[in-house]
């Protein structure tokens, strides 16, 4: 299949797909189990108005997100001549063309591959309505367009790095693979002077710009996560817990659920152990490093989170699709792995969700394979991080004259 004809095929299977993601949350077609559009229609809609007002949505506790969040959240006033769920699965739909006309123009470097376009192309349908029904693709968005701009302009990659983690956080971990020396130096700096930039003008614009903070402590464990299943399989054996909707998810309520909550957080703080001393020993940075880096952090935050929501599979569908665009990515099963677990995470949620809730055995099988899937995936992406940076018999930290650039980077083992 020459280029050409590859470019059309994937505009083509992604015209289809998307059409009919978008008769979905416009209801023309009806998926079975609960509403996803509600969050838009009714959720977002609402945090719009107060935003209109004057403040942010300080007395809400299901707004959980960092302050320049609000510009998704307003975004649909772009569009006056449309109602607010409308325009905002417009904007959506844009944000997603936007990262594959990024893809595909990444693609036609040398070195690159049309890979990672299809990884978008199908990944994004297979989670299925939920993918415009949250504002999360806007951020992939702003992840994928960081990472490809990162591979010639640093400050860039900050710069939009920054953004991204003060509209929903993990962002910031597309900074963790930047080449040593003046690249992490001028990509971090990039970074810090937009972060503080931001939210000073955010603090500064409407009160309450911070309050998500104390949401964000207060959660519990959300149904769909990895720790979860500690307590759908405890049902079976007369657990006393129920499920509540809270924060705006599905929690775990009863008996040692703050201690497996605890764990989780504390497993979190150990898969960030690990990055840090990943960070510390890696030599080799390869051009497709600060992806295949970036992939590997946000599984980590992912799997290991209290909370796993459907829509955070887009976060890894777009990173994929950025690993997949180089040729010499070691990241290759890791992301077939997560766009198995994004089309499990469809039958999961919203078709199967009644049994999630009821911790039946469908429920429970499901998320027993989409969360066995990602802890595969996390598993596989950090050892060949591991083993595509860090030579072997590595053990002192390298001096600051030894850090590599982009203009001396060592080529990967998987290109050698």
């Amino acid at each position: 299949m020459t280029g050409a004809t590859g470019t059309r095929l994937s505009l083509a299977v992604w015209a289809l797909t998307r059409a009919t993601l978008l008769l979905c949350v416009l209801r023309v077609f009806t998926v079975p189990g609960p509403d996803v559009t509600s969050d838009v229609s009714a959720i977002y809609h609402g945090w719009y108005e107060v935003l209109r007002s004057g403040t942010y949505p300080v007395d809400d506790v299901t707004w959980q997100y960092p302050p320049v969040a609000a510009l998704a959240v307003l975004s649909p006033a772009l569009l006056p001549f449309l109602d607010y769920p409308s325009a905002f699965y417009v904007l959506v739909l844009f944000c997603d063309a936007l990262v594959l006309g990024l893809l595909l123009y990444a693609r036609r470097r040398p070195g690159r591959s049309g890979a990672g376009a299809w990884v978008w192309v199908a990944g994004v349908p297979l989670l299925g309505p939920t993918s415009y029904a949250r504002y999360d693709l806007m951020v992939t968005a702003v992840a994928v367009a960081a990472l490809l701009a990162g591979v010639r302009r640093p400050r860039v990659l900050g710069a939009l790095a920054a953004f991204g983690a003060l509209l929903k956080v993990w962002p910031v971990l597309l900074l963790v693979g930047t080449a040593r020396g003046r690249t992490s130096r001028s990509t971090w700096a990039a970074a810090a002077t937009t972060a503080v930039t931001l939210a000073v003008l955010c603090a500064a614009a409407m009160p309450g710009a911070f309050a998500f903070l104390s949401f964000q402590r207060d959660r519990g464990t959300e149904i769909e996560s990895l720790g979860a299943l500690v307590f759908h399989v405890a049902r079976q054996f007369g657990w006393q817990g129920g499920v509540e909707l809270r924060y705006g998810s599905m929690e775990f309520l009863g008996p040692y659920v703050p201690l497996v909550s605890t764990l989780a957080m504390g497993l979190t703080v150990l898969a960030f152990g690990w990055l840090l001393v990943w960070r510390l020993r890696a030599r080799t940075f390869a051009v497709h490093t600060p992806a295949d880096a970036a992939f590997t952090a946000v599984l980590l935050f992912t799997t290991t989170s209290r909370v796993i929501s459907p829509q955070y599979m887009l976060w890894l569908v777009g990173l994929a699709a950025v690993c997949l665009v180089f040729r010499g990515s070691p990241m290759v099963r890791p992301a077939c792995l997560v766009l198995v677990a994004t089309g499990v995470t469809l039958l999961e949620f919203p078709l199967g969700f009644a049994h999630v809730v009821a911790s039946d055995a469908v429920g429970v099988g499901l998320l027993l394979v989409r969360n066995g899937l990602l802890v595969a995936a996390t598993l596989i992406a950090g050892r060949r991080l591991w083993r595509e940076t860090v030579p072997a018999g590595a053990g002192n930290v390298p001096r600051a004259g030894s850090a590599e650039g982009p203009e001396n980077r060592q080529p990967s083992r998987a290109a050698r």
